[in-house]
């Protein structure tokens, strides 16, 4: 199955387009998800001024370390994660520069285990009406992967132990 996934995967990165790539992890025996995006940096830097237009982020984010605080705010007003539904909130672990393309990871919490998830991913969505948000969702044995489009940008799964 996860061959699978990483081949639709691949082959979809090789189409024209826009497109995220974004995994949702359970870290089995924590209280944690990871979860990490991939994007187009100069197409992350238009979709961040949707919600901060006042900086040069260019210049801002010509350095490193990034400015979690403003990465946080952004990835928490695109990407809404429920688990058992309660809405959780990202905090960055790292974020890197890889060629083009932006590496976020975030770490959420949970306070129980996670009997259903709902994702709702909007990046870029406002700027693309063809960007394409692919997700990974991996907890335990569950194991699903998805397109998210702006026209549908909303899935919700029941994870079964």
């Amino acid at each position: 199955m996860m061959l699978k996934i990483l081949a639709i995967s691949f082959w979809i990165f090789m189409q024209p387009g826009h497109i995220s790539m974004t995994s949702v992890d359970y870290v089995q025996g924590t209280d944690s998800l990871i979860v990490t995006c991939r994007m187009d940096f100069n197409d992350f830097l238009n979709d961040l001024q949707t919600i901060d237009d006042d900086r040069n982020l260019k210049r801002l984010f010509g350095k490193q370390p990034f400015p979690s605080d403003l990465i946080n705010q952004y990835f928490n007003s695109k990407v809404y994660i429920y688990i058992n539904g309660k809405l959780l909130f990202g905090k960055l672990l790292s974020a890197n520069l890889d060629e083009n393309d932006i590496i976020l990871n975030l770490k959420y919490r949970l306070n129980k285990k996670p009997k259903s998830l709902t994702v709702r991913n909007l990046i870029l969505t406002g700027w693309y009406i063809d960007q394409k948000n692919l997700m990974i969702i991996r907890i335990n044995k569950f194991e699903k992967g998805i397109n998210l489009s702006p026209e549908h940008n909303e899935e919700t799964f029941t994870i079964k132990y």
